[in-house]
């Protein structure tokens, strides 16, 4: 099936800025239907996948990128995962919450998520994972994430990000745009952003009316030497699978699949990030369970 959604990379300013933009419609939808999301979680969880898919395409080979929103809003918080070629999953921990619209009349992510933290966790295949987190500005998660890169990241940004839902709960349009200063911009230009942004019309506007991620940098960009380096596809793609389960379940140690065995007749596990369900028998166990005592018996010989 062709998809549509896209990310692009781009330069402006001889390199003094570097600059993304993303069209996530199709993945937003996906994340909606497989959780079944209300409207608050629908753009929250939107949101982040945007920036987060942003953050992956900084990132090199096998890296992985998990962005964990601690909140003790209705929302409770959520968790997305992506990594350097563009797949990106994600859940919200209470998805059937509904709030009234905020002063602005848009929906109300700030109320559901705020207060809480915003943590980014890097796994670059080393030792332990890196980690920066921040306290949740507004909670509604491109002021955020703004924050937590200037802050832990000493990246000043201008992050504008946004999901429409349609009457139906499906999602009209997802997607946005993330413009980072380099340390070689000039103060003259970061005034020119400063006076130009806030006449920018909203990303989700701007999807809706029909802009391209190419057009909307061309948009706030074009005439600072807009140079695009790289489209490439995103996707919502979980690679969960009935191994992965069987493997995760050696983690539970003898006792516990001993129990399972005398128990329970067939396990139903069920993805976190997708709600695919695996089912796993008795006699699975049992085999999980014999090559546990089979491999301590080895251990023990060797």
């Amino acid at each position: 099936m062709e998809r549509n959604d896209y990310l692009i990379r781009a330069t402006a300013a001889s390199g003094a800025l570097r600059a993304f933009a993303l069209q996530t419609t199709e993945l937003t939808n996906e994340a909606q239907w497989r959780h079944g999301l209300f409207p608050v979680a629908s753009a929250a969880l939107g949101r982040t996948m945007a920036v987060a898919l942003v953050m992956g395409s900084m990132l090199k080979g096998p890296e992985h990128l998990t962005v964990q929103i601690q909140s003790e809003g209705p929302l409770q918080g959520l968790v997305v995962s992506t990594d350097s070629v563009g797949n990106v999953r994600g859940y919200v921990r209470n998805p059937r919450v509904q709030l009234p619209l905020n002063n602005k009349g848009k929906l109300a992510v700030g109320d559901g998520l705020h207060p809480g933290t915003l943590h980014v966790i890097r796994d670059m295949g080393l030792k332990g994972p890196y980690q920066g987190s921040v306290a949740l500005q507004t909670g509604e998660v491109g002021d955020d994430f703004a924050y937590y890169f200037a802050v832990s990241e000493q990246t000043p940004s201008v992050v504008s990000i946004g999901t429409l839902v349609n009457p139906d709960g499906s999602v009209r349009k997802s997607g946005g745009y993330v413009i980072q200063l380099l340390p070689e911009a000039e103060p003259a230009l970061v005034d020119r952003l400063e006076e130009r942004i806030p006449h920018v019309p909203p990303v989700t506007t701007l999807l809706d009316s029909g802009k391209s991620p190419e057009a909307i940098l061309h948009l706030v960009l074009g005439d600072l030497d807009l140079k695009i380096q790289e489209t490439r596809p995103v996707q919502y793609h979980c690679p969960c699978s009935l191994e992965r389960f069987r493997d995760g379940l050696v983690t539970l140690g003898r006792e516990e699949l001993e129990t399972l065995v005398r128990e329970e007749e067939q396990l139903e596990l069920v993805c976190h990030f997708c709600q695919e369900k695996y089912y796993v028998s008795r006699d699975d166990v049992q085999e999980l369970l014999d090559e546990l005592t089979n491999r301590s018996a080895g251990d023990i010989e060797g």
